[in-house]
């Protein structure tokens, strides 16, 4: 039983990780209506800039706290995500109003490359470390119930903590702020928004930099675990099958999705793998986003499209 709970433990948290990812591509897609390709990217310019600031800082202004220097790094690369998402509006999104899902669609495979060419060039190609002060040394809890305990990561439970509270405000945000109000009518219909006096581009520089800086957390998250590296934006593949099961258009969607996928591919992998020479966990998300497309492709949470003609 303490086996399987670690294993559920584990699930979760890994869950949470590939929700904070998902979550990009919803925001994205609530407010414009396109599928955004360019998440990944996002995810590793912001975490890249998060690790170079990070050794920046202290350097430039001689800080010697690391809690000073990690906030004013992740200042500085929340305002960095603004300028990009500043300028993803006034050079590519401004231009394609009203345009076909399919043109919004390839702009953003556009403005992945072009992330990705920009990371390597401001921030440099190699291996970096991001130290935020999580801590890293597991825990055993519960040692009256079972014996020896159970075996939880400080880290990881920190991580689920900080995406909880992200989740939370984003919800809010969404559905008790007249901005957020207006990012849903934008999703609707951009002429019908446009025609209420709704500014179409300050609200999609909003969303922009709303999916930077929850890229920016994810990044710094991922980063602090595994490194940053630029295998990173692969990390956007991973969300895929969440945004899909848990819904394009549901901010609770994409973290209960997360969590189900997670939680999934640990448990397919520990007790199903070894029957069937193991590799489940990395074909497990897509198997089941596939059911999902076929049987009901609109997710768990999200709104089904009715078109009338």
């Amino acid at each position: 039983m303490a086996f399987f709970l670690e294993t559920l433990f584990g699930g979760l948290m890994t869950g949470m990780l590939y929700s904070l990812v998902a979550l990009g591509f919803v925001l994205i897609f609530k407010a414009s209506g396109v599928f955004n390709f360019a998440q990944g990217a996002m995810v590793l310019i912001a975490a890249l800039s998060m690790a170079r600031f990070s050794e920046w800082i202290p350097q430039w202004l001689g800080i010697e706290s690391l809690l000073l220097a990690n906030v004013l790094a992740f200042s500085v690369s929340a305002v960095f995500m603004w300028l990009i998402a500043v300028a993803i509006e006034r050079w590519a999104l401004r231009y394609l109003v009203n345009q076909e899902g399919t043109t919004l669609l390839m702009a953003t495979i556009g403005i992945a490359y072009f992330l990705d060419g920009m990371g390597q060039m401001l921030f440099g190609s190699n291996v970096y470390s991001i130290d935020v002060g999580m801590p890293k040394d597991p825990v055993f809890i519960l040692d009256s119930m079972f014996e020896g305990g159970l075996l939880i990561s400080l880290e990881d439970l920190t991580a689920a903590g900080v995406s909880a509270l992200l989740v939370a405000a984003l919800a809010i945000f969404f559905q008790y702020t007249s901005v957020g109000r207006a990012l849903r009518a934008v999703a609707d219909d951009h002429q019908a928004a446009q025609s209420i006096g709704i500014p179409l581009n300050r609200i999609w520089v909003v969303v922009w930099t709303v999916a930077g800086v929850v890229a920016l957390v994810a990044g710094v998250i991922w980063g602090s675990k595994f490194g940053v590296q630029f295998t990173l934006s692969t990390a956007a593949l991973r969300a895929l099958p969440v945004v899909i099961l848990g819904g394009l258009t549901s901010v609770p969607g994409a973290i209960i999705g997360g969590l189900i996928i997670g939680v999934g591919e640990k448990l397919s992998e520990v007790y199903l793998g070894p029957y069937v020479g193991g590799g489940i966990e990395i074909w497990f998300a897509y198997m089941l986003a596939l059911v999902f497309l076929l049987f009901r492709p609109q997710g768990l949470f999200g709104e089904k499209i009715i078109d009338r003609v």
